[in-house]
């Protein structure tokens, strides 16, 4: 599987080679992303329940694949419409000028009229309520006092706890009107999370999804990050398995089963898929700081194929 490179014919048949047309990055490269003040953690009403992690400290306990039937099940759904009512809500609220610990105020309060408790606060010292991602960020974006400008793309991470389980979904947002190599990635990753979920089946193995998100990143010229993927999820916020978005990684043993619950998240580069980490211990940004997008869907295997269940 052959990435397309910067001197082929751009995908799109414009005739023109990838780095003059869709692949054209270069040309308009974002200043790099500094890291802002962070705000306090935000309050969560006592009457809201926490997951068991916040009581440890922040440490969860190590936990496998999650299986989820029945009433279980319903309760899985209802936390991924949370889950997508809060992203909305937040989406709602991006603009030029808005900062992302502003977006995170609109967050928190939307979790707590549902109910819910955000799952990242408090999670292994985490203090936001949401994960907010710009640009060359690839993960793990820290809400802070950055304004978003014109031109920017920032991807919204939530994920809500309510009765006993929770649901993660994630989007990536143009801030008012971006460049159009930059829109094809946020276009061309979305598209390769929803071929992902499409290919999943019960007795199959769970790495169609890598062949499915890293075949459509590279007819396209984009990369995929292979050392953060999706996980299982259910009860617990984080379980096995690990959902690698590319091929060859050891979780193409998995054998799918109705019942299974797990995210599927790509992240696709413009350039590199190499990464660092911010010494925050929290912030992943491209090592070429070119942009990054990623879209996450909470599924679970069903008898036919997979349901998603953050959505409205």
């Amino acid at each position: 599987m052959t990435r397309l490179r910067a001197n082929d014919p751009c995908w799109c048949g414009s005739g023109r080679k990838l780095k003059r047309c869709h692949g054209d990055h270069a040309t308009h490269r974002r200043p790099p992303v500094q890291p802002g003040r962070v705000s306090a953690p935000r309050a969560v009403p006592a009457s809201i329940a926490r997951p068991d992690y916040v009581e440890r400290g922040g440490r969860p306990l190590p936990a496998g694949v999650q299986r989820l039937h029945g009433a279980d099940l319903d309760r899985l759904r209802h936390a991924g419409r949370v889950a997508a009512e809060v992203l909305a809500e937040t989406a709602a609220a991006i603009a030029p000028g808005v900062t992302t610990d502003a977006l995170d105020a609109v967050a928190h309060d939307a979790y707590v009229r549902r109910g819910a408790y955000p799952s990242t606060l408090h999670y292994k010292g985490y203090t936001k309520s949401i994960c907010t991602s710009v640009n060359e960020v690839v993960c793990h974006g820290i809400p802070d006092d950055r304004p978003l400008m014109a031109g920017d793309i920032v991807n919204l991470d939530v994920t809500a706890f309510v009765d006993g389980v929770h649901g993660d979904t994630s989007a990536t947002f143009a801030v008012g009107a971006v460049d159009a190599a930059t829109a094809a990635l946020v276009t061309t990753t979305h598209e390769a999370t929803l071929r992902a979920i499409g290919a999943l089946r019960p007795g199959q193995r769970l790495g169609v999804v890598g062949t499915a998100v890293q075949s459509h990143a590279f007819t396209r010229g984009f990369g995929v990050v292979r050392d953060y993927g999706g996980h299982g999820i259910g009860h617990a916020f984080h379980a096995a398995p690990h959902v690698s978005h590319t091929v060859g990684a050891h979780d193409g043993i998995v054998v799918l089963e109705p019942g299974m619950v797990f995210t599927v998240e790509p992240m696709l580069t413009a350039g590199t898929a190499d990464h660092h980490e911010w010494d925050d211990g929290w912030t992943v940004v491209t090592d070429d700081l070119l942009p990054s997008a990623q879209f996450e869907h909470t599924v679970v295997i069903t008898d036919t194929g997979a349901e998603i269940v953050t959505v409205l």
